[in-house]
């Protein structure tokens, strides 16, 4: 069976920075495979185009550059945010208020987003809400384990093709898709 619209698809594969050689960002194996339906608009266009018309057991390689990925890093999303907001009853709260750590926030129209704290001065933190992978060119090689048509479990469901988890507006888990 090919992979095409609608089709439940599950996948192997090693992600790596830039190329064949790169950083490995993350690995799937047999035992946790990435399985999502082909044509969702869940999963990065370009790699869903570069599995279209598949079959089990095929393998693929491929890069997408960062444009094609999740974009260029942007300065503009790279912004100070006043050490008010992380205090609590006036005072800071470091267990959130520290540097490397990736904090929930909303910007002023309600909207979730997730920025990581770069740096802390004695008045602001500047926090980067560029996608973690922004600017980082993608190479994935893998294999094709399954491709089947949607049970009914599967049509009534709507969890995260990633990472597994589920509410009734999709991916909860925070992990990016």
């Amino acid at each position: 069976m090919k992979i095409e619209k609608d089709k439940v698809v599950s996948v192997i594969y090693e992600l790596r920075e830039n190329n064949h050689e790169g950083r490995i960002i993350e690995a799937l194996d047999d035992d946790r495979p990435l399985t999502f339906t082909f044509g969702s608009g869940r999963l990065l266009a370009g790699f869903e185009s570069n599995l279209n018309s598949l079959v089990k057991g095929d393998t693929f390689s491929f890069a997408l550059s960062s444009e094609m990925a999740y974009g260029d890093k942007r300065e503009d999303m790279i912004v100070n945010v006043p050490l008010s907001v992380f205090e609590t009853d006036g005072k800071m709260d470091e267990e959130i208020c520290f540097v490397g750590n990736e904090v929930p926030m909303m910007d002023q129209q309600g909207n979730s987003l997730k920025g990581i704290i770069n740096e802390i001065t004695s008045e602001h933190a500047m926090m980067d809400f560029n996608h973690p992978m922004a600017g980082v060119n993608l190479f994935f090689s893998g294999r094709i384990t399954e491709v089947r048509e949607p049970t009914e479990e599967d049509l009534n469901q709507s969890s995260c093709s990633s990472c597994g988890t589920h509410s009734d507006s999709g991916c909860s888990g925070g992990c990016g898709h």
